[in-house]
């Protein structure tokens, strides 16, 4: 039996990530995915946009920021040959929202001018997300198309399935969540979709409104461009995943022949997407060639979910006085040990990734201390508070 100093479960953009930092220290990594490539669950849908958070200041949009300076630069530097940099126009929706956005200009953190009724970003970019993620990888072991049924926990090491032996689990496995049996961790899966399409028009910025058009990109035929439209907001029902494509448990779910129930969907969200773009930029000759869908992870509060995990039985034994609303220093809860997680990074995943995947793996690496708003301590303690209340 193989064992492992890190396994990752979860080759998104998060994983992928997560695994290039690890293996900077320790070359015994192995990173795992129930599809049969990386990038090939929301990662792969992501436009995988790069722009700044809009709004006045708070502790969520300085984390956004000080990850868009830090992605920018890792991906200028480590993969410039994947980071389209060509600025992106922002574009109110509507009276309302311009009059936010003009009580935002005094809270900007970057550089940007009015133009064509919006506000350009220079700094707004994107980065293509199945080469990125590739790359980042290109020296990692993987057992891919290879699906986590049991994680159990031994003395000394986590066993994969009975079959694979690590001495830590890292889970970036986004919206499914099953692998993690802690009723305090809870997200929200949202179904997006991204359409690219050839048309006539000649894009030569990002812009972003109701949904996100991509810089056109140059094809072989002349004055025909290929440019990227999303994506869609869906939140399924639990139910409609018996009978659709829309299930967190399927593999490769693109390389699928979807049913009429989804096609039908999809169609929809189609229209949609074509129409909020048609709506930012009149786009013609206009020819769908690829659809994707998938969904993306966001915690309740939007902040992401990382560091080990809270042992909620334990902790609440060693503390019962904590459901009464008593205060628990975080060093005193009882933690999973050797189980982290790295997830609800929501819609801005190439964004907050490669930042939090750093962040991670100083703090297990290097005992480095992660920010409280980002550990799952904060997630346990509400549910605990919210005990006390049913109680």
């Amino acid at each position: 039996m193989k064992t492992y100093e890190h396994i990752i479960i979860g080759a998104g953009i998060a994983g992928c990530s997560l695994a290039y930092f690890l293996n900077k220290s320790s070359k015994n990594t192995l990173l795992i995915d129930k599809n049969s490539d990386v990038a090939f669950g929301a990662s792969g849908v992501a436009g995988a946009f790069l722009s700044p958070l809009l709004g006045k200041d708070n502790e969520f949009k300085n984390l956004v920021t000080k990850a868009l300076k830090f992605s920018i630069d890792f991906y200028k530097q480590e993969f410039s040959e994947y980071l389209e940099n060509c600025g992106t126009l922002r574009i109110p929706k509507n009276r309302l929202d311009d009059e936010k956005f003009q009580e935002y200009i005094e809270f900007m953190d970057f550089e940007f001018y009015e133009k064509n009724n919006g506000y350009f970003f220079p700094i707004g970019s994107s980065v293509k997300p199945y080469e990125i993620c590739k790359k980042l990888t290109k020296d990692i072991e993987k057992l891919l198309s290879y699906e986590v049924k049991t994680l159990e926990k031994t003395e000394d090491f986590w066993l994969i399935n009975s079959e694979i032996k690590a001495k830590n689990i890292f889970l970036t496995t986004g919206a499914n969540i099953k692998l993690i049996d802690e009723p305090y961790f809870d997200l929200r899966a949202v179904w997006g979709q991204k359409i690219d399409i050839l048309s006539s028009t000649k894009t030569t910025h990002h812009y972003h409104k109701e949904c996100s058009v991509s810089k056109a990109e140059n094809t072989n035929e002349n004055n025909i461009y290929k440019i990227s439209i999303g994506a869609t907001h869906n939140r399924f029902l639990e139910s409609i995943k018996y009978d659709t494509s829309y299930n967190l448990d399927l593999k490769d779910i693109n390389n699928k022949i979807h049913n009429e129930k989804t096609s039908k969907i999809i169609k929809t969200d189609n229209e949609k997407l074509l129409k909020k773009a048609n709506d930012i930029i009149k786009l013609e000759d206009v020819k769908i060639i690829d659809i994707k869908i998938g969904a993306r992870a966001s915690s309740v509060d939007y902040f992401p979910m990382i560091g080990l995990l809270v042992d909620s039985v334990k902790s609440i034994e060693k503390h019962p006085h904590i459901v009464n609303g008593s205060f628990i220093k975080d060093e005193n809860l009882i933690k999973i040990e050797n189980l982290y997680t790295l997830n609800g990074l929501g819609g801005r995943g190439f964004v907050l990734s490669p930042y939090l995947a750093k962040i991670l793996a100083d703090f297990v690496l290097n005992s480095t201390k992660i920010d409280t708003n980002l550990t799952n301590h904060r997630l346990f303690k509400r549910w605990a508070k919210r005990l006390r209340n049913k109680n």
